[in-house]
């Protein structure tokens, strides 16, 4: 027979940051797949000024999970209520607090509590426990750190999207993105690929990259895809050697004539790594244009190939 139990915990750390800039960065959650290392990707589904609620898909344990979380904003007050909706056994119910402090000028603290009600057996609840003290602990550590670049932050996040127009129908396109395993040869960049699917649907990919000096680089991935929808989301848990997180979505939306296929890109430079990829004194708008090209150079190479497989007599692409 299990016993019902409740766990608390409570977390903190002190950012060199303004309590302003912290409390943005923990009620954004769309951006937390750059900032925070188990989350591949957050969907808000409803926004209004009072709360939101989302949908979040993160790693823990080799296990991807997803949640659905609502919660209550109080900006002025610097406060952030959540409570997660129908978690997963042995969690019956979970919830809990983001608080943010002023200690002094330049200078904040983030907390992080949070309740626990627990059954079934006390190994699960025990494993429960643990997993998420340690995401606790690794969210608290990447919103700190994000925070403390803050007078920088601007110019190390960058968003951009690719899109292409493809004359033919919608399934065969997602079914070639779909299909990493088959784009070495067929994607100029990709010399290896391995895929491995935790269940339908969740995909880790690891692919060998060939970049334009002939140096071959490793790109790990997760990748949550939706069929129905024709979208495949992802996070590189391994990115390109100047970003410090990559995280974006390919969809392929269709139409009377064709298909349009977006290839999102969300990402966070690797300042220190700038001068060691690019050369002795690169600065941020340099690495910025680098990424921009490759990434988008590397999208339309991997939907170039996908115009022979859609059944399309014209197989056109063009840049839209």
């Amino acid at each position: 027979m299990s016993v019902e139990r409740v766990h608390r915990m409570s977390y903190a750390v002190d950012a060199a940051a303004p309590a302003g800039a912290l409390y943005t960065l923990v009620a954004d959650v769309t951006q937390w797949p750059l900032f925070l290392p188990d989350t591949v990707h957050v969907e808000r589904l409803d926004f209004d000024a009072a709360g939101d609620r989302y949908a979040r898909w993160a790693d823990a344990d080799g296990e991807l999970r997803r949640s659905l979380v609502r919660r209550s904003l109080d900006a002025g007050g610097r406060r952030v209520v959540f409570r997660e909706e129908r978690p997963d056994e042995p969690v019956a119910a979970s919830g809990g607090s983001w608080t943010v402090e002023e200690l002094a000028p330049g200078w904040s603290r983030l907390t992080l509590e949070q309740e626990l009600v627990l059954g079934g057996p006390a190994a699960a609840a025990e494993r429960a426990v643990a997993s998420a003290e340690e995401g606790a602990r690794a969210a608290l550590a990447g919103l700190r750190g994000a925070a403390e670049r803050w007078r920088r932050l601007d110019e190390l996040l960058m968003s951009f999207e690719e899109s292409v127009r493809i004359e033919g129908p919608a399934e065969p396109v997602y079914e070639f993105l779909y299909g990493v395993e088959s784009w070495p040869g067929r994607v100029a960049h990709v010399l290896e690929a391995e895929v491995a699917e935790d269940r339908p649907g969740v995909q880790r990919t690891r692919l060998l990259n060939l970049a334009d000096d002939g140096s071959v680089h490793p790109t790990e991935a997760v990748r949550v895809c939706f069929p129905a929808a024709g979208r495949i989301v992802f996070r590189q848990t391994r990115p390109h050697p100047l970003l410090a997180a990559h995280a974006g979505e390919w969809s392929v939306e269709p139409d009377p004539s064709g298909v349009t296929v977006f290839c999102r890109h969300d990402v966070l430079l690797d300042e220190r790594a700038a001068e060691r990829v690019l050369g002795p004194g690169a600065e941020p708008a340099a690495a910025r244009r680098y990424v921009r090209e490759v990434l988008g150079r590397e999208s339309r190479a991997a939907l170039e190939p996908a115009t022979r497989y859609t059944g399309d007599p014209v197989r056109a692409l063009r840049s839209v």
